[in-house]
């Protein structure tokens, strides 16, 4: 899986097989339709282009933290009706993805994914239509959530996609640990990637997400396709 050049995650390779990489055309265009949809969190879609999306388990988060993050939520949405700006989104994932992103790399819950098997399950479903309905990038299984950043492809929708990833896992991951009921949240958080250093950040938040949880090299699992060892850097 790995591409036929290297290049830093802060410096993106510029090409590819002979080509513009990754593709400038593949991103959010400002100036054509978004449609928006859902209903507790609200997600974006553009057609092809990359997109950054993250899930966690259902217990990952506590009960009581995450009602006050609801209310809080509910209260910034009335305020801010769409259409947003640029500014006014990156107030809304820094104050709320953000604080997600942080009480989920406390490791609380049952933390599953810790488990390579389970993890490996959540991997290869990821992988399995890789250049079919979108181009994986990059993710990281962490223990109790997941990020991902990859390229949509049409006429695939994003929450299509992303539901059968979750519904795939759910029952596998179930069966292999001889469980029953929700193993995911409902929802899922994404981001349209507006640019290369949009689309670079995320790669470089998806690489060092262990890190920052400070997390043994056994208890994640990485992929990015410019990665030398078929594009994981801990082979579980």
């Amino acid at each position: 899986m790995s591409g036929s050049k290297e290049g830093g995650l802060s410096n993106p390779p510029q090409y590819l097989g002979g080509q513009e990489y990754p593709p400038s055309n593949q991103f959010l265009d400002p100036f054509s339709p978004v449609e928006q949809h859902g209903h507790r969190l609200p997600h974006w879609q553009q057609g092809s282009v990359y997109y950054f999306v993250t899930w966690r388990l259902a217990d990952a988060l506590p009960s009581e933290k995450l009602t006050q993050w609801r209310e809080q939520h509910a209260i910034w949405l009335r305020l801010h009706p769409t259409p947003w700006t640029s500014e006014i989104e990156a107030e809304y994932h820094a104050k709320f993805a953000e604080t997600i992103d942080k009480w989920l790399d406390a490791g609380e819950g049952s933390c599953v994914l810790r488990d390579p098997l389970s993890a490996r399950l959540v991997a290869d479903a990821l992988l399995h239509f890789d250049r079919e309905r979108y181009v994986m990038e990059a993710f990281v299984i962490m223990p109790n959530h997941v990020h991902t950043l990859f390229r949509l492809l049409e006429p695939f929708r994003l929450e299509s996609v992303v539901q059968s990833w979750k519904g795939f896992t759910s029952r596998e991951i179930n069966k292999r640990l001889g469980r029953r009921g929700t193993l995911w949240q409902d929802d899922y958080w994404d981001r349209l990637i507006r640019n290369e250093s949009h689309w670079a950040k995320c790669r470089e938040y998806i690489f060092n997400n262990p890190m920052r949880a400070k997390l043994p090299g056994n208890e994640y699992l990485l992929f990015d396709r410019f990665l030398k060892e078929r594009g994981f850097s801990n082979p579980r």
